[in-house]
């Protein structure tokens, strides 16, 4: 039956899932990186959400905040590079705004995604267009606020259709970051492989509120 709140525990269950799905989908991550760049984002990836899957399971989660905000910072310190620090930041700054929270829902999760997009754009500069993970995650953001007052399956669901609609419209982008910025035109008809790790992830998080 979907599930209309998460407890801390269940948030930790629905993370392990997201890092499980990401590991998962580490072949089709290096592939669209490897169509835009150098092919290590999938890798780089598979190896944060490793790291964060050990944090999680090692202590007992004592937070909301903390379970986000331990993923973000597995993903820093075993990553390296420009998607350990955007990632990590997505899920640190995203568990902030969750501070005393004892429950998850459509309000929980619009906070988290507009927090989380919030830190990226000022980490990182990007902006809706640039190709980045930004395109995926600000289309989530803002259709998370639209739907704060619906059931978290509704939301969830709104939320990850807009996720992938994002990461579908940067196929037609030119790149303003990274390797790809290099390629101009012939960048187009690729996704961002950052977009695509935010979809996967949004999409574990779906599936876990509707089981």
């Amino acid at each position: 039956m979907p599930k209309t709140s998460l407890s801390k525990d269940e948030v930790k269950a629905m993370l392990i899932l997201a890092c499980e799905r990401i590991i998962a989908a580490e072949p089709m991550l290096s592939q669209a990186d490897r169509d835009l760049g150098d092919g290590d984002h999938g890798m780089g990836m598979e190896r944060g959400m490793r790291a964060a899957i050990e944090k999680l399971n090692a202590a007992e989660v004592e937070s909301i905040e903390k379970a986000f905000s331990t993923v973000g910072m597995a993903m820093m310190s075993s990553m390296g590079g420009a998607s350990g620090a955007i990632f990590g930041t997505y899920f640190r700054n995203g568990g902030k705004a969750l501070n005393g929270k004892d429950t998850f829902d459509a309000a929980e999760l619009a906070a988290f995604l507009k927090a989380g997009v919030d830190g990226v754009k000022q980490r990182g500069g990007a902006a809706i267009g640039d190709k980045t993970c930004v395109d995926a995650m600000e289309p989530a953001a803002t259709q998370a606020a639209e739907v704060a007052a619906q059931s978290l399956p509704e939301a969830i669901t709104a939320v990850a259709a807009a996720a992938e609609a994002g990461k579908e419209a940067s196929k037609a982008m030119v790149a303003k970051f990274g390797r790809a910025k290099t390629l101009g035109e012939a960048c187009i008809g690729f996704p961002d492989a950052g977009a695509c790790s935010v979809v996967v992830i949004i999409d574990a998080f779906r599936d876990f509120i509707a089981a």
